[in-house]
């Protein structure tokens, strides 16, 4: 099997982007160049070599992210910049620094993007004075590429030094925000504030429709015309572009006005948003954290490592690799070499030597390293060995896949027991030369989210946790969550970090009650839980009071104990681990597992012979520092910015400029929260291949993303269950059907806001609405209407906001409505057990009653009901995408009312009553397209419109 493609030419050739392996010097290369075809992107073997006159025109990297398609094009990602973080077992690992995406348009545009990268990256060496040459212990010779000069607008965009490198920031979101990307022509078309130019745009298959007309002229006159290559050309003839409404059109009224309306369908907001999505993955895979090894598996811990001659990529733990999805057709097409697995996280070593000294004396550490390994080989001599002995200290933290994401947007558990911010870290405690002769200790600590269904708001400094979800749901997640890390892990003791008072005490309780639970109802293991209260312990920056807490885990830590590999076996193994948690996994958290690593590094240390204390040595600051960038890494990935209580954790001591400091990382977090975290959201959702993309047109309408890992399918399908547990009282009466839909938040109307989703079932005799408690997933209330007393249905257009193109697409935006007589007989019965949001279930009789008691006469003559179908897909996720035979909205819609008019008649039949009074389905909008625009109020209009240019 060949080894991966540490260096690599990329080239635009006439039939396709090549990719040439660069070999060391006097070598043949170990892998064949492969082509990447222009508009099919199908990768095929090549025979083909970049020439000496091609070489001005390409660009060396250092390894590839993925494909990203972006529907319309395809573009690779390819790492050309690195930097050398590490080196376990002699094998270098390197942090990614910065990255390029190359259009698979066109061999213009491909060259164009080659060319404007090449330059930029020239540019950054010179700035930097090539101070930080790379030297890859690995490769006998790291050529650098030569890149012709570019052309006048090209080098006029490249005016600042700041443009072609990448700089370091606090925050993911700032970088957006600060580097407009000015590199060069063809890529000032993805990172412009207005989008593309109209005519640009064209020639990329992009709509135009969000665009206003003075930002379409601005855009023409930014940017020279370039000519379209024809398969651009044909893609730009087929879009379909929605149709303006005049002003005197949005005043037409009447039934008759509305149904002639017919909105075309918007384009997909993926070609829309197609320059935003660019930007953010280049600054997402340069500065979010992310790390690769050629040689050795980054993955797996130390406990569970083994050779193997299969691919890397074969090896590596899905649960961490986070380019899978970009990767796939490289592996699909079997060129495993060029696959390289990419670890999000942290990796940092330190180096350190020890004296030794008389009995009886402490030893000392004489020399250590307090920055980064950057080019140390394992063979280095310090200094007499005879008098030291030289180590490594290695931290390597795993970001999972799982439930991955951003602050407040992933909270707690999913269905299948996976929690936000799961990291499992190792600390490796080595010798310098890695001999396998000589003992490795290897520690491993987890962190993740509280294993519950609950969410927080981004907008408030102290939200409050708000649980959903029935018991029994919460405690079937959790037991799928302690299960899967008892198996991989073996014991588990968890520690929560949460305060016992103010907003997190609930969330706090409910994880200690459902911990007792599962131990009280488990036939395994227990699972130890120790439940902390940090900020009290620790309050008046005496944080060094969590050596209370080692105190009390120290008889778990200690059975536990920690991974001893020696002559390339386990000599001891970890049998247990520590999960540690606080509201955000972040800072806390990260305290209280850097002085858990502490204690069992001075442990290892006493194995080996030596007598070091950490926290008294002045030469041992290299430790702090080294776990406080850790988590400062896994803060930003998370949260936006580094770690709060940063100061201790490098210093072990607490002062008022670090309490000053985490003040504004907490602002600087609560403006991540806000305005940038949805669309970054959105856009690693689809990175992973968790979403597909109308994940994009889902983002458009709201500015939100959804939370893919709940299975609302199911949630969904509990919810009818439920109700017709509660609300079908009489055995006589047969179901035909359940529906979850969407509906006005207000009863006998058909426009009040927020629509939320309700249940609606269909008997032999009578139709019941359900409003469901969907945090607690019981009936909140219901309303039952007798078949025989519906009196007209009519089924459209459903048009709720005409805010933005998604929200005017009449066939998706459909639904129907009814009127009925009450009869001085209906009731609306409300649950007040729901309502009071109790956490005991009732049992089915119990429940009834209660909705019996709160029966309120419905005292209107004619009473009016309006739904709106959801979209077919619970969401735009690739499992729901992949679903068959699903029907559309306006199917959906047909289907319901073709239903309910078939037991409407075959009521009336029962009855004895005059068929021909029985009510058709008509055939005409519930909300045209007119009636929205003019119920769409100006406070709407300008919230969003506020919301978007915020956004933008």
């Amino acid at each position: 099997m060949p080894a991966i493609v540490r260096k690599l030419l990329i080239c635009a050739a006439a039939e396709g982007l090549l990719l040439q392996p660069i070999s060391a010097k006097d070598r043949a290369p170990e892998s064949s160049a492969i082509r990447l075809a222009y508009g099919s992107s199908q990768i095929t073997p090549s025979p083909d070599r970049v020439d000496d006159e091609s070489k001005g025109r390409s660009i060396e990297a250092h390894g590839v992210v993925g494909l990203l398609d972006l529907v319309a094009t395809k573009y690779l990602i390819s790492i050309t910049q690195r930097e050398q973080v590490a080196q376990i077992r002699g094998k270098p690992v390197y942090s990614i620094k910065d990255v390029t995406l190359i259009p698979l348009s066109s061999q213009s545009e491909a060259e164009e993007a080659i060319v404007s990268a090449g330059r930029a990256l020239n540019q950054g060496k010179k700035v930097a004075n090539d101070d930080t040459e790379e030297s890859d212990i690995e490769d006998d010779a790291d050529t650098e590429s030569v890149n012709d000069e570019p052309s006048a607008e090209t080098a006029e965009a490249l005016n600042a030094p700041e443009s072609t490198v990448l700089q370091k920031s606090t925050t993911f979101v700032k970088d957006v925000v600060q580097d407009k990307g000015k590199y060069g022509r063809f890529a000032e078309r993805w990172f412009s504030k207005g989008g593309w130019a109209s005519k640009n745009r064209k020639t990329q298959g992009m709509s135009e429709e969000n665009l206003t007309a003075e930002q379409v002229k601005e855009a023409d006159k930014a940017l020279p015309e370039t000519e379209a290559t024809p398969d651009v050309v044909q893609n730009s003839e087929s879009e379909q572009k929605p149709v303006e409404v005049t002003e005197n059109q949005a005043m037409e009224t009447g039934e008759n006005a509305q149904s002639q309306e017919q909105p075309s369908k918007p384009t997909s907001n993926i070609e829309n948003l197609t320059p935003r999505i660019l930007r953010t993955a280049r600054l997402y895979f340069s500065s979010s954290g992310f790390f690769f090894s050629y040689d050795y598996d980054l993955s797996t811990r130390l406990q569970a490592s083994t050779s193997s001659s299969s691919p890397l990529w074969r090896r590596f733990d899905p649960q961490f690799f986070w380019n899978r999805s970009l990767l796939t057709p490289f592996i699909d097409a079997g060129h495993h070499n060029f696959v390289l697995p990419l670890l999000q996280g942290f990796v940092g070593q330190r180096a350190f030597s020890i004296a030794q000294t008389d009995q009886g004396e402490s030893d000392a550490v004489v020399d250590a390293s307090d920055i980064p390994m950057q080019d140390m080989s394992p063979t280095k001599e310090i200094h007499d060995k005879a008098a030291t002995k030289d180590y490594f200290l290695t931290l390597i933290s795993r970001r999972s896949v799982k439930r991955a994401g951003l602050r407040y947007l992933r909270r707690g558990v999913d269905d299948e027991g996976n929690v936000a911010n799961y990291v499992e870290t190792e600390q490796l405690f080595s010798p310098q030369d890695w001999n396998p002769k000589k003992k490795t200790y290897s520690l491993v600590q987890l962190r993740g989210s509280i294993p519950l269904f609950f969410s927080q708001t981004p907008y408030s400094f102290k939200p409050i946790p708000v649980m959903f979800g029935s018991e029994i749901t919460n405690q079937n997640a959790f037991k799928r969550h302690f299960d899967k890390v008892a198996a991989r892990y073996g014991n588990v003791y968890a520690t929560s970090l949460v305060d016992k008072s103010a907003t997190e005490r609930s969330i706090g309780q409910a994880y200690e009650d459902t911990m007792k639970w599962m131990n009280d109802n488990s036939t395994g293991p227990r699972v130890g839980f120790e439940w902390f209260y940090f900020h009290k312990e620790c309050g008046g920056m005496r944080f060094e009071n969590v050596s209370i807490l080692l105190n009390t885990l120290e008889d778990s830590l200690r059975s536990h104990g920690w991974t001893v590999r020696q002559n390339e076996q386990n000599e001891r193994t970890q049998t247990g681990v520590l999960r540690t948690n606080c509201m955000d996994c972040l800072d806390r958290t990260n305290v209280t597992q850097s002085s858990v690593a502490g204690w069992a590094l001075q442990r290892q240390l006493a194995e080996e012979g030596v007598s070091l204390d950490l926290q008294s040595d002045p030469k041992t600051f290299w430790f702090n520092n080294l776990w406080a960038d850790n988590g400062d890494a896994i803060s930003k990935q998370y949260a936006g910015t580094a770690a709060l209580k940063g100061d201790f954790t490098r210093t072990r001591k607490r002062n008022w400029a670090g309490a000053l400091s985490d003040f504004s990382l907490t602002l600087n977090r609560y403006y991540n929260n806000i305005f940038g975290d949805y669309f970054l959201q959105t856009c690693i959702d689809y990175y992973l291949g968790h979403a597909g993309p109308s994940v994009f047109d889902e983002f458009e309408t709201d500015m939100m993303t959804q939370d893919y890992a709940l299975d609302m399918r199911r949630v969904r399908q509990n919810a009818i269950d439920t109700c017709m547990k509660i609300v079908l009282s009489d055995p006589a009466e047969d179901l035909l059907g359940g529906w979850t839909l969407s509906c006005p938040r207000e009863a006998n109307t058909l426009r009040s806001l927020p629509f939320e989703e309700c249940v609606l079932l269909l008997s032999s005799s009578a139709l019941y609405f359900c409003r469901f408690d969907w945090a607690t997933e019981k009936v909140g209330s219901f309303e039952r209407i007798d078949l025989t007393d519906l009196s007209e249905i009519w089924r459209g257009a459903y048009i709720t906001s005409t805010l933005g193109p998604a929200h005017t697409n009449s066939e998706k935006n459909v639904g129907f409505a009814l009127r009925y007589k009450t009869n001085g007989h209906a009731m609306v019965r409300t649950n007040t057990r729901s309502l009071q949001n109790e956490h005991a279930a009732a049992d089915e009789n119990a429940g009834r009653s209660e909705l019996e008691k709160q029966a309120e006469p419905v005292k209107d003559e004619s009473r009016l009901l309006a739904f709106k179908a959801l979209p077919p897909k619970s969401s735009a996720s690739r499992r729901d995408s992949q679903e068959k035979n699903t029907m559309s909205e306006m199917d959906s819609v047909k289907h319901i009312t073709d239903e309910l008019h078939k037991a409407l008649v075959k009521s009336r039949q029962m009855d004895h009553l005059e068929l021909d009074k029985a009510p058709a389905v008509e055939e005409r909008d519930v909300i045209g397209v007119s009636e929205a625009r003019k119920a769409t109020g100006y406070v709407e209009s300008l919230g969003y419109s506020l919301k978007k240019l915020v956004w933008s």
